[in-house]
């Protein structure tokens, strides 16, 4: 059986993680708090956090850690939605955007680190 190519897989993956992206921002109210961006920063961080700590083939990370998860996440909004929210006066929501985001994809990753380990510390 021939190798899959790297760039089939990323395209594929990315596919998915961009409909999936979609989704939860159809899903999760962003009226008053850029909520759908911190979800889907907090669960990529999380997955690819368990497929990278779980020790998974170059064949799985390209297709979910590069594909889904780079689709899926998204440092642009992220980044875009704390400038929108400072340059409006929204000075403690811009504040609180940056530190939800990086505290919550944080513990994400800590979380996947111990999912991926077995449950060990």
């Amino acid at each position: 059986m021939a190798a899959v190519d790297p760039a089939h897989l990323v395209g594929t993956g990315g596919a998915v993680g961009a409909l999936l992206r979609y989704l939860v921002g159809e899903l999760v109210d962003d009226e008053s708090f850029p909520l759908s961006t911190l979800t889907v920063n907090v669960v990529g961080s999380f997955v690819l956090g368990v497929v990278t700590f779980a020790g998974v083939g170059d064949t799985a990370l390209l297709l979910v850690g590069t594909g889904a998860c780079g689709s899926f996440t998204t440092f642009s909004s992220f980044s875009f939605e704390t400038v929108r929210l400072w340059e409006t006066g929204e000075r403690r929501e811009a504040v609180a955007n940056a530190t939800v985001n990086l505290v919550g994809a944080g513990l994400a990753l800590g979380a996947a680190w111990v999912v991926a380990s077995g449950g060990a510390l």
